[in-house]
Parts: C-alpha cells; structure tokens; sequence
C-alpha cells in the first residue's frame, strides 16, 4: 500500500511558496516559521520520492549490463543495490502512512509497571532500553522527563521526551499493555515468571493549540527527584507533580534543574494528555463507542514477549510476529510499527 501523490505533494508546495512571495508573509513570525517548516518538509519528500526512482532506474541498467555480460561482479552490486532500494521503498511507503494532525510531532513516552512486582518493574527497565535503541537508530534525541525506580530493581515508571521528525506517528502504535514471559532472573528456583508494562504515549503540542486549564481544578505537588537526571537531582525539592482532579490526570516532571521550568514542562504534558483526552472523547461519540479501561494484567496486552518456552515476540492486533526476541529488544521493532501503521489505514 503506497499513498505517495507526487502530483498533490507539488501542488501544496507551490500554494506555500506563493504565500513566502507575498508581502505580508513575513508580518507573522509564528505563522511564516510554520509555513517554511512545512515546505522544508514537502521538499525533503519530494527528494526522497525522486532518489528513489533514480535507484530504481539505476538498477534496472545494471540488470540490463548484467545479463549482456554476465560478470559475477554486476550480478553482486545489483543484488546490494535492491537490498538497500527496497529499505529505502518501505520507510518512505512507512512515512506515507503518516497523514495524523500531530504524527510530525515529538512524542512523550510514559510506561508503567504492571501486575507481577519487581519482575514488571524489570520489564519496564527492558522496555525503557529497547525504546532509547530504536530512537538512537533513528537519529531521535531523548529527554527523561520523570523517572521512579523499583522498590528492589528496575524502574517503576518512568517518561521520556522522544524529539525528532514523525516520533509520535511512529510511535502511537506502542500504546498499550507490553507482556513478557521468560524465566526470572530473581526467582531462585528458576520458574516461568508473566510481566506486564503499560505503555502511554501523547504528541508533544505546539503552544498555538488553545486548551484552557482551570488552575482552581489543579493539585500541584513537589517533591525531590530520584533516580537518572544527574547529580544535581536529589539535592532540593524541585520536582512537580500535578493532578487535574475533574479527570484524575496526573504528570509529574523532574527533568529541569528549577522547580519553576519543571512546573512549565509538566503544565505542558497536561495540556497534551487533556486535549488527547477530549479528542479521544469526541472520536468516541461521533463513532457511537466507548473507551474500555483495561488494567495493567490479563488479557489487555497489545504484545506479547516470549522468552521461554520458545522464542517469539507477536503484536494482537496485527499477527505481526518475529522469531528474534534479542533483536526486537535492541531496538529493531520497525516492522511491527509498520505493520500497525498498514493496519490502521486499513481500518
């Protein structure tokens, strides 16, 4: 499934150029680094789309060189060059799916430990690591934002900050229950042990998105931060946690040195997690459905990891699956993302 309109794509960049030439472009200083964002991004697709058809006549020559001279050396360089152009086809075929108002935008990442005591809290460690691979693959630069540890190891939650082009399209595919089967590295008899995380997952918003909040309905703790964030972390009281108490909300940031930046940036998550709220809301009643609450445990997962007693990893909503358990925890989970992302726009 390939949605690329080349066509539609030249004609978007032509209305926003038209708008650069005018006068009164430059008046909106706001509006104007949107709009040369915008192009920058229509542009870059533009080229993508063009490199990858110059691959492909590319290819075609060397065929063509190759069954005239049937060297072994032709034969060789074409079979390297469809590997990389068919890599090449399926993250532009990927990024075509990405057609969400806010799949562009940063994404802020909370997982959470579920059912199963310290071996979830592990779990959420494990999750944390193949999440921090796959964005440093990427080229995505991470932010930890709040970070708990396990009471005995592990971390009992955490939220990171993922920043670069399209991290939240890719990613609201995580959003869900994660559940691990392996044998536990903490059970002395060594028994088969279920674990389960929770994975949530919000675009970071532009300050033009207009969400009013009441600060009458906030609950506004601080207290000191703990675990990674640096030295300075533990020495003051300068970690917020807020409660939006009509919906039960509640973010916490401990990423900023000053209590003040950390209240900003959690106020900011808020507004986030509020405005996906009522989106979701409105989804809802315009489809004629209801959200479902499910508990961290049972029967809720999106995916399940198994370690023993075979290896395999498999996505619930999909069937996407795969054999390598190891690569999948390194970071490799593209093609479960894909699969998600072909998934939803074929719904």
């Amino acid at each position: 499934m390939f949605h690329f309109d080349l066509s539609n794509v030249k004609n978007k960049l032509e209305e926003l150029e038209a708008q650069v030439a005018t006068e009164e472009f430059w008046n909106d200083a706001e509006n104007s680094g949107k709009v040369l964002k915008e192009i920058k991004g229509l542009k870059d697709k533009i080229q993508e789309y063009e490199n990858l058809v110059q691959e492909y006549e590319d290819i075609e020559t060397l065929i063509d060189m190759g069954l005239e001279e049937a060297e072994e050396d032709i034969i060789l360089e074409v079979v390297s060059s469809l590997k990389l152009f068919i890599k090449n086809y399926e993250e532009l075929r990927t990024k075509t799916l990405l057609s969400g108002e806010y799949d562009n935008n940063n994404a802020i990442v909370s997982l959470h430990a579920g059912a199963g005591g310290t071996e979830s809290c592990d779990w959420v460690s494990m999750l944390l690591r193949m999440y921090t691979r796959w964005a440093d693959n990427k080229g995505y630069k991470i932010e930890i934002l709040d970070y708990l540890d396990g009471e005995e190891a592990g971390t009992k939650s955490v939220t990171i900050q993922i920043n670069g082009d399209n991290a939240y399209g890719y990613l609201k595919s995580e959003k869900g229950v994660h559940r691990l089967v392996r044998i536990s590295p903490f059970d002395s008899s060594g028994r088969r042990h279920t674990s389960f995380a929770s994975l949530d997952v919000i675009p970071e918003l532009n300050d033009d998105i207009k969400m009013e909040i009441n600060t009458d309905e906030l609950k506004i703790d601080t207290y000191r931060a703990s675990g990674a964030g640096g030295q300075h972390i533990n020495k003051t009281d300068s970690a917020v946690r807020i409660t939006h108490i009509p919906t039960g909300v509640v973010v916490q940031c401990q990423n900023e040195r000053s209590q003040h930046k950390n209240k900003d940036r959690a106020l900011k998550m808020l507004k986030a997690k509020l405005y996906e709220l009522k989106r979701q809301e409105q989804m809802e009643k315009m489809e004629g459905i209801r959200g479902e609450v499910k508990e961290i445990g049972w029967g809720s997962q999106i995916r399940s990891y198994v370690m023993h007693p075979y290896s395999m990893v498999k996505d619930h909503r999909t069937n996407e699956e795969s054999g390598n358990v190891q690569s999948i925890m390194d970071g490799k989970i593209d093609s479960f993302i894909n699969s998600y992302l072909q998934w939803l726009a074929a719904k």
